[in-house]
């Protein structure tokens, strides 16, 4: 079952409009949160600004009304300075119970020693004094001027609003220093606040939407002849070339357009031209590899009749037929190669499968390569970590790549030892096959596997023959669908790695031989 996120995922790495649209809506959202935060702020500190500057300057007419009518109460009765007290209480209050709108008045007593008998602390509708914050009443009974706070207006029936109290000191005649709030309901701005908020997000999500749908018609537009061109390059690696790129317009895209169809066209030419020269290569190496056959049997018959009477001839003489039965061996490996090459050219090969054990084979083709490693003073160890590697593969094919491998690094390894390590997986075996000797250029690394590509051009080479043998073990090994991979730096020999699936044909999910041998950095070269 396929997640959301990996579908997701699979979008967003194949699809350029996908991600061309996720960006811009991503971006335009973080602009917008940007814009309405600024906006709303701006906006909540202009309308508590306007609240605050208009509590404070009724809270200072209704204080002043107030106190003048407490001074001209001086030398009064306490009843009559009661009656004055209830009268400005109900005079300063513009609202009931816990209406959204009007004012609530506190009057709280300073200091706890009075100068009266009379308690003179008064609350409008119920409203408990603990409403008032006590660090809000420090700074009122410090200040002359008035001070201010956002509070919760806490009701005796229960209920709580936010709410704005501005408060200022007051003389009471025969009683001291009292503190008058004058308390201001906020919820009409907290709901104009949250209107605002909310018209705010609706218009930044329908203009983050708006732009999304924008930017998609515009990728639309842009997208579409990338898509097409797209399109018509996946016709031409499936080798359809006559697919063209349709040009309806001459804008920029289309000048793409027309640019695209002009390569299209070259490069069918110089495929077609490529594909008919490749078609007489491969059709002159095997009729000559074919024609030779005839000649080259004429030509064995006769020298094996010579080579048998060779012990009656001039000593001389002798040596020329035995140099010429080692030439005629030579030339037959060649035409051998070339029909070999021809076969993976015209697509012809094919496997002859069968199960057999790798470590056995490698010990055979070390076996018979013995004589060529003692003349060389060449050294071989093997090492597997099991006895019995079992792999289902064409044992003539895979013999010819070992043989080719060990009997270059036999020849290139200055006499110096040779390693080989067999490697096994439940779906993969590897061989890697590592000399000390004269190494390869990491340049040529990519080149050894080129037909007729040798390392000494020179045409008075001691060692080395056609340049096929590499290329026919890499043809091999890619159609059991494994790799052949080489590595080599000068000085410091060089390392081949063989990787076969273990029944031919399946995927090779890892590579099981590092490829750089983990020995290259501590030594370059070991003496035996």
């Amino acid at each position: 079952m396929i997640s959301p996120d990996s579908v997701k995922d699979s979008r967003f790495r194949n699809s350029l409009a996908f991600k061309v649209i996720f960006w811009a809506v991503f971006l335009s959202l973080g602009i917008v949160w940007l814009t309405e935060s600024a906006l709303y702020a701006k906006i909540s500190d202009g309308i508590r600004k306007v609240k605050v500057d208009s509590s404070i300057a009724e809270s200072q007419s209704a204080v002043f009304n107030a106190q003048y009518r407490l001074v001209l109460s001086q030398g009064s009765t306490e009843k009559t300075i009661q009656q004055i007290i209830d009268d400005v209480v109900v005079n300063s209050t513009t609202m009931i119970g816990s209406s959204v709108n009007g004012r609530e008045v506190v009057l709280l007593q300073s200091g706890s020693n009075p100068q009266s008998a009379n308690d003179y602390q008064r609350t409008s509708n119920l409203v408990a004094p603990s409403s008032i914050p006590a660090s809000l009443r420090s700074l009122v009974r410090k200040s002359k001027k008035p001070e201010w706070a956002e509070i919760t207006v806490s009701y005796l029936g229960g209920n709580q609003i936010p709410g704005l109290a501005v408060g200022q000191n007051i003389t009471i005649p025969k009683a001291g220093n009292y503190e008058m709030y004058l308390v201001f309901s906020l919820v009409n701005q907290n709901e104009t606040l949250n209107l605002v908020k909310n018209s705010l997000a609706l218009a930044g999500l329908v203009l983050v939407l708006l732009i999304g749908l924008v930017m998609w018609l515009v990728v639309r537009q842009a997208i579409k002849p990338v898509q097409e061109a797209a399109r018509v390059a996946e016709q031409f690696t499936a080798g359809d070339l006559t697919q063209r790129m349709k040009v309806t317009s001459k804008d920029e895209i289309a000048r793409l357009g027309i640019a695209f169809n002009e390569m299209a066209l070259s490069l069918e030419r110089q495929i077609s031209k490529l594909e008919a020269l490749s078609h007489v290569q491969q059709r002159f190496v095997s009729d000559v590899s074919h024609e030779l056959r005839t000649p080259l049997t004429t030509l064995r018959m006769a020298s094996e009749v010579i080579h048998t009477a060779r012990d009656s001839f001039d000593p001389v003489i002798a040596r020329s037929t035995e140099l010429l039965v080692a030439q005629l061996d030579r030339f037959e490996r060649l035409l051998e190669d070339l029909l070999e090459v021809s076969r993976f050219d015209a697509d012809v090969a094919v496997l002859e499968l069968v199960e057999f054990d790798l470590v056995t084979l490698v010990d055979r083709c070390v076996l018979d390569l013995t004589l060529l490693a003692t003349e060389n003073s060449v050294v071989i160890e093997r090492s597997h970590e099991n006895d019995v590697v079992l792999v289902r593969a064409d044992i003539r094919r895979v013999e010819r790549i070992l043989r080719n491998l060990l009997s270059n690094g036999i020849e290139h390894s200055q006499s110096h030892l040779i390693r080989i390590r067999i490697v096994q997986s439940e779906s993969a075996v590897a061989v890697g096959i590592r000399d000390y000797g004269i190494g390869l250029d990491p340049e040529d690394a990519f080149r050894v596997f080129d037909r007729f590509w040798r390392g000494d051009p020179s045409r008075a080479r001691v060692k080395g023959g056609t340049g096929l043998g590499l290329s026919i073990a890499l043809e091999d090994a890619r159609l059991h669908n494994g790799e052949l991979e080489a590595w080599g730096r000068p000085g410091a020999g060089s390392h081949f790695v063989l990787t076969l699936p273990r029944y031919s044909g399946e995927i090779i999910e890892s590579r099981l031989i590092k490829l750089q041998p983990e020995d290259y950095l501590s030594t370059s070269t070991i003496e035996i």
